[in-house]
């Protein structure tokens, strides 16, 4: 199991390895903005990784293509897209 924090929620909440961001946003009872069922297509769950950017999965072809199209900063990753393979902290700015 791993640790997701959200800041600035300060809430936390313990996920399987390869679980998506969003999947741990969803469990900590936190609103997460999407729009495609969690297809990388519309970009709307960005989130900016504030610590532990090495134990997320690499950012696919997919994830990329789907930030391009709807103009997300490339420093943010697809919640959708971004799955746990350790500790992670991560912001959006309205939690």
């Amino acid at each position: 199991m791993h640790c997701v924090r959200f800041q600035p929620s300060g809430l936390s909440v313990q996920v399987p390895a390869g679980s998506s961001v969003l999947e741990a946003a969803l469990a900590a009872g936190l609103p997460m903005a999407r729009a495609c069922s969690a297809e990388a297509l519309c970009g709307r769950c960005g989130v900016r990784l504030l610590a532990g950017a090495d134990r997320l999965s690499p950012e696919s072809p997919e994830e990329r293509r789907g930030k391009q199209r709807n103009r997300v900063a490339p420093e943010l990753r697809l919640a959708c897209r971004a799955y746990v393979h350790g500790d992670v902290e991560v912001t959006t700015p309205y939690w």
